[in-house]
C-alpha cells in the first residue's frame, strides 16, 4: 500500500512539475522583433540632430534606441574623407549591436559619402539596405556657392572628377537594396533627377523642400517600409 501512495505521489507530481511549466511557457512575454541597425548620415550644414524626427517615429513603430544611429562629421571636408570615418563608425555599430549588417539612411550629400563607402571602402558586405533621401547622387548646380570654401561642395557640383568616378559603372553595387526618394521641387538639388540612381527603387515623393525631406512623416513611412 506504501509503495502504491508512492507512486501516485510520484505521478502527481510530475503531473504539476508538467503544467507549471507549460503555464510558464505560455506566460512567457512574446520576444520582441530586431531589425538591422540603422545608421543615419547627414548632409550639408547640418548634424546627426536633423534625424531627431524619424528616430522618434522609428521608436514609436517598434525599433529601440540601441538600433538607431545618428552621428555627425565634418560636412565641410572631402566626402572621401567621411566614407573613411563612416566606415569606422559601421564597424563600431556592428560591435556594439552583434548584427551582421547595417541599414544607411542618408540625406542630401551624405548619399555620396555613404555610396563612396559602399563602392570602394567595402561596404557593401556591411549594408543590407541604402536609402537616398534627397540625394546629390549625380550633383547641382547649387554648389557652385560653396565651391570655393568647402571640398564637399566641390565635390557635389555637377561634372566633379568626385561625381564621374562616383558614378562610373555600376551606381547601385552589391547585393545591397538600393532606394532613393526625391523631391520633384528640390530648390538645392538641380536638375531634381540628379536625385535618381540607376539600379535603385526610385521613388518621386511629391514637391517637399530639400531640408524638409528627412523629417517628412509621408517620406518616413515609406523609407520604413522600404527597410523592413
Amino acid at each position: 500500500m506504501q509503495r502504491y501512495r508512492r507512486r501516485i505521489a510520484t505521478a502527481f507530481s510530475a503531473v504539476v512539475a508538467s503544467l507549471l511549466l507549460s503555464l510558464s511557457l505560455s506566460a512567457a512575454p512574446a520576444r520582441a522583433a530586431t531589425h538591422d541597425p540603422i545608421v543615419f548620415v547627414h548632409g550639408l550644414s547640418s548634424d546627426s540632430s536633423s534625424w531627431d524626427d524619424w528616430i522618434s517615429d522609428f521608436e514609436a513603430d517598434g525599433y529601440s534606441s540601441s538600433e538607431l544611429y545618428a552621428w555627425s562629421y565634418d560636412w565641410g571636408q572631402s566626402n572621401v574623407t567621411t566614407a573613411s570615418q563612416l566606415a569606422t563608425e559601421i564597424k563600431s555599430v556592428l560591435a556594439k549591436t552583434g548584427a551582421s549588417k547595417v541599414d544607411i539612411v542618408a540625406h542630401s550629400m551624405g548619399a555620396l559619402n555613404s555610396r563612396y563607402y559602399l563602392k570602394n571602402l567595402g561596404g557593401t558586405s556591411y549594408v543590407d539596405d541604402f536609402v537616398s533621401v534627397a540625394g546629390v547622387n549625380h550633383g547641382t548646380s547649387v554648389a557652385t556657392w560653396c565651391a570655393w570654401l568647402y571640398t564637399s561642395c566641390k565635390e557635389m557640383q555637377t561634372g566633379s572628377t568626385f561625381l564621374t568616378s562616383l558614378n562610373s559603372g555600376d551606381e547601385t553595387p552589391g547585393s545591397v537594396s538600393y532606394a532613393s526618394y526625391w523631391s520633384d521641387c528640390d530648390s538645392a538639388v538641380v536638375p531634381n533627377s540628379s536625385a535618381l540612381l540607376s539600379g535603385a527603387t526610385n521613388v518621386d515623393a511629391g514637391c517637399i523642400s530639400h531640408t524638409d525631406m528627412n523629417n517628412d512623416h509621408g517620406v518616413y513611412e515609406q523609407v520604413r517600409d522600404f527597410i523592413s
